[in-house]
């Protein structure tokens, strides 16, 4: 192999090595959106460094090979002035190139966008928020917020999960690399994309366009189970809140410190949807869409001020004394 492809040999194995370990590895698919989108980045890599080897090759032969300066009183090289063959390699090469590229390309595009949609699929109304994601289960008459929950797809029998995009405000952009590409999400402009997990496991993602202070903060956490375990899930989502009389003082003060405005807990008057549904809190892994985990502890400083983990979050700090602060909490963790 010719020595100027080393350099690019290396950097890839390198970045590739890189990639493995990360939990956003685009050389892992583990859905048919990936795996096609994986597929043909692999043959234009291929394409384009065949490319480079030979401009490389040709590049360091005539160095080496002239690398002498015509000596003193020795007559010029011939002179060329043009050449038929050269002109019609470098027009209808490149064009050839172009136009497989431009053909793998579009089968691609045509195979994950216009891919019909079989029976027995989940469908989600994904809608972002800065900063934050609620997900619309309209099968299951769920409601959810920054934790995605589809199940496993069988390749024998694909089972996938076709999500309905939608902003409330600005420009977004719904992107889990190992699961499919990167699809964009404009106000007043529906999109659709779909995913078929063959493996469980949490995927993380990330809003990947830019959409303000948060932008950083504003991630994507998928979990994929089994179909037993989703179906676990969901009966559990559609429960309505079940709290104890222990925790009245901290459910009335939820109410009357006016946070039922934007948010929605089930079983109660608490119907706001400006910020995420909180009916089953306790059961997410996170708060703040990925920001930090969610304890206790992390829930109290949230709410007194959200901007000590996520600056330029929309929820404002709250005037609460210590003891309202401990009371909500205390209400809150029992969201299960």
């Amino acid at each position: 192999m010719a020595w100027p492809a080393l350099p690019l040999l290396v950097l890839l194995a390198a970045t590739r090595a890189a990639a493995l370990a990360s939990p956003t590895n685009i050389f892992a698919p583990a859905s048919t959106p990936a795996h096609s989108i994986y597929r043909l980045s692999i043959f234009e890599l291929e394409v384009l460094g065949a490319i480079f080897v030979v401009v490389s090759s040709l590049l360091a032969y005539a160095a080496i090979r002239f690398r002498d300066g015509r000596q003193e009183g020795q007559a010029e090289p011939p002179q060329i002035y043009g050449s038929n063959q050269m002109e019609l390699a470098w027009t209808v090469l490149p064009v050839l190139i172009v136009v497989v590229l431009f053909l793998s390309s579009a089968q691609v595009i045509h195979r994950v966008q216009d891919a019909p949609e079989p029976p027995g699929s989940i469908e989600v109304t994904a809608v972002a928020h800065r900063f934050w994601w609620e997900y619309r289960y309209p099968q299951l008459g769920l409601v959810v917020a920054n934790e995605l929950h589809v199940p496993v797809s069988d390749p024998s029998r694909p089972t996938p999960t076709y999500i309905h995009l939608l902003s409330a405000d600005v420009d977004h952009s719904f992107w889990v690399p190992r699961l499919a590409g990167k699809t964009d999400l404009i106000p007043n402009h529906p999109n659709d994309m779909w995913i078929d997990p063959h493996q469980s496991g949490l995927y993380l993602g990330q809003c990947a366009q830019y959409c303000g202070t948060e932008h950083a903060k504003m991630l994507l956490r998928v979990y994929v189970q089994s179909r037993d375990e989703f179906d676990r899930w969901a009966q559990g989502q559609q429960q309505p809140a079940v709290t104890s009389s222990s925790v009245a003082v901290g459910s009335a003060l939820f109410i009357s410190k006016a946070c039922f405005a934007c948010h929605t807990i089930g079983g109660t008057i608490a119907a706001g949807k400006a910020g995420p549904d909180l009916t089953h809190l306790m059961s997410r892994d996170t708060i703040g869409s990925g920001s930090v985990p969610n304890t206790p502890d992390n829930l109290q400083k949230w709410v007194r001020n959200p901007a000590v983990f996520k600056t330029g979050t929309l929820m404002p700090a709250q005037d609460l004394t210590d003891q309202e602060l401990q009371q909500i909490v205390a209400y809150l963790v029992t969201l299960r």
